[in-house]
């Protein structure tokens, strides 16, 4: 079993398929799973995306100035991190949010150091606000966050069940990968995450499981050592 995780969650899967907010239902379930996890003894870090409200990349953006549209993006993943706070919360967890830009009324600065205190009492952390710079997405502050608290693997929690050789949803042909390299997906210019993210974790050496979250009960199989879905290794 995992010691430390780092788990990423898209902005969109809190959607829960209605495209935009928060599904209250959806993220309650999320929730459980965080504490069926934390009662394993799992340190537990997320990292949301904000895509159910506001990506700087989208078609809703392209008239705007690049760094105007990603701080907007930031502020997304914020709303989303105090949703999925207080439904953690809810659990009898104690959980804080901590935000790359400094917003003290609603979270706390982030302090690499403070955050692996959290870890180390047993408190699930929330990264907030991406790495707190434009131009960089929450998978790229995924990545980073996954090694400076010395994560033990970083879990992508997808629509999809996994990484395809293409779009399973746009080709009925392609193949899913059981383990693959960082290397190969560089190569093949598969769209799992940025390329900043994926260079970051070939670089140090950062394992990753891509995996559907569709299924209750995923999140906390592959915290278990199951390997569902794919594992990417340097």
């Amino acid at each position: 079993m995992y010691k430390r995780i780092l788990l990423k969650l898209s902005g969109e899967a809190l959607a829960a398929g209605k495209g935009f907010g928060i599904d209250a239902i959806f993220i309650h379930k999320v929730a459980e799973e965080i504490a069926d996890i934390h009662a394993l003894g799992c340190q537990i870090a997320i990292v949301v995306g904000g895509g159910n409200f506001f990506r700087g990349v989208a078609q809703q953006a392209i008239d705007m100035d690049r760094v105007a549209a990603d701080h907007m993006g930031m502020l997304s993943t914020v709303i989303n991190s105090i949703a999925l706070q207080d439904a953690i919360e809810k659990r009898g967890l104690f959980c804080r949010v901590m935000s790359a830009i400094e917003m003290h009324e609603v979270a706390e600065p982030y302090i690499r150091r403070r955050a692996i205190r959290h870890l180390e009492k047993n408190r699930v952390v929330i990264f907030a606000a991406g790495t707190g710079n434009p131009y960089f997405s929450t998978d790229t502050a995924a990545s980073l966050r996954a090694m400076e608290i010395s994560a033990d693997i970083l879990l992508k929690a997808t629509s999809v069940d996994g990484i395809y050789s293409a779009d399973p949803k746009k080709d009925p042909t392609a193949t899913r990968f059981d383990t693959i390299t960082y290397d190969e997906i560089l190569r093949r210019n598969l769209k799992v995450m940025d390329t900043t993210a994926v260079s970051l974790c070939r670089d140090n050496n950062m394992p990753m499981m891509v995996f559907s979250m569709r299924e209750q009960g995923n999140i906390t199989r592959v915290v278990a050592g199951e390997q569902l879905g794919s594992l990417v290794t340097a």
